[in-house]
């Protein structure tokens, strides 16, 4: 079985994250996304994720990088639901944050899919808050 579309896409979000390239981050949300930048704290549409990444940059002194680990996408209605390890690597810090993300993608017709929730939390938000 080949491996889900969206799966591609989050990796390459991931390099660009990393690569702290936000041009390139940005054209992997939809206009009206969402980002969960820390439990009660939602960064709405591309300008604000933009400006929230930059501040998740400063935040770890531009040492990040992002890996996924077992992941599980659940498709239907041209909505997918991602189910994921994510792994946040900090600097010289020898093992990752390793957190049980969801991320939610809606397939555009013209741009294909695209993120409209990105929940690094998971359901971890239960509680938080």
């Amino acid at each position: 079985m080949s491996e889900h579309p969206v799966l591609e896409l989050i990796k390459h979000a991931d390099r660009a994250i990393s690569a702290e390239d936000f041009d390139a981050l940005m054209a992997f949300y939809a206009d009206d996304a969402v980002l969960v930048v820390q439990p009660g704290q939602i960064a709405k549409g591309k300008p604000q994720i933009r400006e929230a990444f930059v501040a998740i940059a400063e935040h770890f002194k531009n040492a990040l990088t992002v890996t996924q680990g077992e992941a599980q996408v659940i498709e239907g209605a041209d909505t997918a639901l991602v189910i994921m390890e994510t792994h946040l690597h900090i600097g010289e810090v020898a093992e990752p944050m390793t957190r049980r993300a969801t991320y939610v993608f809606k397939r555009d017709q013209t741009r294909g899919w695209l993120c409209t929730v990105d929940n690094s939390y998971g359901t971890d938000l239960l509680g938080a808050g």
